[in-house]
């Protein structure tokens, strides 16, 4: 599925079910792909819950470019594409966005702005390596909504503090690239992710069965 917006095209790559639980975009990090290994173990999770998935790939990685560019830039064109997402999952599905390292940056800085219910940081760049004091805390405590952080305990970016989220797991032998034990990225995001899906208490996953991805159409949601 494409999305041209303001700031160039954007590709996502939707798994939809009948009767979603909950919506979760994903995104990718700096020069990163939406096939990143933690991506895909909590996308494998949210299906699992009755929750319908997609994973962006922003305009900038689409162009080829490693770098972001003006966070202000970046941050329309994502609520762009979270907009018209919202728009094709339906009126009252809850919105859960999430991504790795510099795509939770962006997940926590538009969460107000794109009406989500929740955040999933996974990966999130504290600092650059070796500079601690070039805090990014700020846009954790900012996000307006609960922030799940899942860490490396080895992540030279940092590791947040339990007071700077909701909740922050920290995986033992992880690295930034959390591709270690995918899997356990994945059970770190269920029970959180079970919350939005109104699943505690046991109840069975709603649209787990007959879950599809599909390449839509091209969709225009503005530029020039």
């Amino acid at each position: 599925m494409e999305v041209v917006t303001a700031h160039g095209p954007a590709r996502v790559a939707l798994d939809e079910v009948g009767d979603p639980a909950f919506l979760l975009v994903l995104t990718h990090g700096s020069n990163g792909s939406v096939d990143a290994p933690d991506l895909l173990a909590v996308r494998e999770t949210a299906l699992g819950l009755g929750g319908a998935v997609a994973r962006v790939t922003q305009p900038f990685r689409l162009a080829g470019r490693r770098a972001p560019g003006p966070m202000a830039k970046q941050d329309e064109a994502w609520l762009e594409i979270v907009g018209l997402l919202r728009d094709k999952a339906g009126t009252g599905v809850p919105l859960v966005q999430g991504g790795r390292s510099n795509g939770a940056r962006v997940a926590c800085r538009t969460a107000t702005a794109a009406g989500a219910v929740g955040v999933l940081a996974l990966a999130f760049p504290l600092h650059p390596p070796g500079k601690p004091e070039k805090t990014r805390v700020d846009e954790l405590r900012s996000a307006g909504v609960e922030v799940l952080v899942v860490n490396g305990d080895r992540d030279p970016f940092g590791v947040p503090e339990k007071a700077d989220a909701a909740k922050v797991t920290v995986l033992a032998g992880e690295r930034h690239d959390l591709n270690r034990d995918p899997a356990a990225v994945g059970r770190a995001a269920e029970p959180w992710l079970r919350r939005w899906a109104g699943l505690q208490g046991g109840a069975k996953p709603r649209g787990g069965v007959g879950v599809r991805g599909r390449a839509a159409r091209a969709v225009r949601t503005g530029g020039p």
